[in-house]
């Protein structure tokens, strides 16, 4: 009869635990999976960015002159970021497209970086920033060949 007085204060005494573990666990749960979703934003994020920057230098590379080579960018970029559904805040894109002055014959690149910064602030992670500025950097080669 001792043991079964023990099992009924033990029964007793851990009341109220579960709620005391719940509200730790479930914030810091939440707190996890709010990291897993923005580490996920950001890596597409990245990647949208890296293409974006692919597309601009290599619409850049087909141009006729550099002054093309630099609108075609800008225009591949803006589109690349729009068909993949990246919203940036501002978004910049710099084509160094000076291998158009290199002599025919001469290997030559066009070189297109895009920098986006991202919007995370509908997140609401505490520690998590609301911008996140993500930038890419691409080259692609002119037609060592071509006229220009």
């Amino acid at each position: 009869m001792t043991s079964h007085r023990r099992v009924r204060r033990r029964a007793r005494d851990d009341r109220g635990s579960a709620a005391i573990e719940a509200a730790i666990g479930v914030p810091a749960f939440l707190l996890f999976v709010g990291l897993i979703i923005f580490a996920g934003r950001v890596a597409v994020a990245h990647q949208a960015i890296e293409s974006a920057a692919a597309s601009a230098a290599r619409s850049a590379s087909i141009a006729r002159t550099q002054q093309a080579a630099v609108a075609d960018a800008h225009s591949a970029a803006a589109g690349s970021l729009t068909d993949q559904d990246v919203h940036c805040v501002t978004q910049q894109v710099h084509v160094d497209a000076s291998g158009f002055g290199a002599p025919v014959g001469t290997p030559a690149t066009v070189t297109a970086t895009v920098s986006c910064v991202v919007d995370l602030a509908d997140l609401a992670v505490p520690g998590v920033p609301g911008t996140r500025t993500v930038t890419a950097t691409m080259s692609s080669p002119i037609d060592t060949y071509r006229e220009r």
